[in-house]
């Protein structure tokens, strides 16, 4: 699917690209909460490359987990996002736009493609909201994440009104 073809409906292109979104987002792990909403703005805790079986994507990205592996866990994590996202929203209605995204890759030290991998999440938000999943970012490398895995993402979207 390209660009030009794509729905205004985030989860018809989803579909389109053959993707779906777990049922239930990923639990967190610590004292907090998965998204909190505030005055027209979404913020969404730092989400991680768990499939919908449960299992954490884990490893040094650039040693035993490939830059190529991590980009599709990063695509991963931005589906846990838009999950997270559903299930406080019921939908995508209120979606207004992402706003911002930081990633967090747990390489090796010389590891420098951290932008490469991080690109997974966001070319598919860009695919799920089109112009409005064009987001500002930040991307870098971290000597561990929690429980080991890869990559960690959080993100702040807006809404289309201020409740």
């Amino acid at each position: 699917m390209t660009i030009s073809q794509q729905s205004t409906d985030p989860m018809a292109n989803l579909a389109a690209m053959g993707l779906t979104l777990p049922e239930c987002p990923p639990s967190p792990i610590g004292a907090f909460c998965n998204i909190r909403e505030h005055k027209g703005y979404l913020y969404v805790s730092g989400q991680g490359p768990i499939d919908a079986d449960g299992v954490a994507m884990v490893g040094k990205v650039g040693g035993d987990v490939s830059a190529e592996q991590a980009r599709e866990h990063a695509r991963l994590v931005a589906l846990n996002i838009l999950a997270v996202v559903r299930h406080h929203l019921g939908g995508f209605a209120r979606v207004h736009s992402v706003l911002k995204v930081l990633g967090l890759v747990n390489a090796v030290p010389d590891f420098e493609r951290h932008p490469f991998v991080i690109d997974g999440a966001s070319e598919l938000f860009h695919g799920v909201f089109g112009e409005r999943g064009v987001h500002s970012r930040s991307s870098f490398g971290v000597s561990s994440l929690p429980n080991r895995i890869t990559v960690e993402i959080e993100a702040i979207l807006t809404l289309t009104d201020n409740t």
